[in-house]
């Protein structure tokens, strides 16, 4: 037997559609974003300080660039509590940006000592 639904009830199913649809601030992303930006220069110049004084060379520099820069990606993750959409549109802002600008500070601060 078919249950006649009301229209009060219609109106709260599609209520419930549009409440789970995620907006997001595009202030608040890009802050976000800026936030990654700064962590990853930083933790390039550390890391290219560190690189330095411990004398590593070619391949061996770049290898410890990435892995200075996979915790990094680990720290990031963690400060969001591993719930990366709340903050970013996707997994890739965390992940990707602000390597290749990193490697040149990296590059720099590497050298320099």
């Amino acid at each position: 037997m078919a249950v006649h639904e009301d229209s009060n009830s219609h109106k709260n199913k599609a209520s419930d559609v549009f409440d789970e649809i995620s907006a997001f601030n595009v202030e608040n992303m890009q802050n976000n974003t800026r936030i990654v930006n700064y962590s990853r220069t930083f933790m390039s110049i550390i890391g290219g300080v560190i690189a330095g004084i411990l004398g590593f060379t070619s391949l061996t520099g770049f290898v410890f660039y990435f892995i200075v820069m996979a915790i990094t990606t680990v720290g990031l993750a963690a400060k969001t509590g591993f719930v990366v959409h709340s903050y970013f549109d996707s997994w890739n802002r965390i992940v990707f940006d602000g390597i290749l600008s990193g490697l040149l500070s990296f590059v720099l601060f590497w050298t320099y000592p």
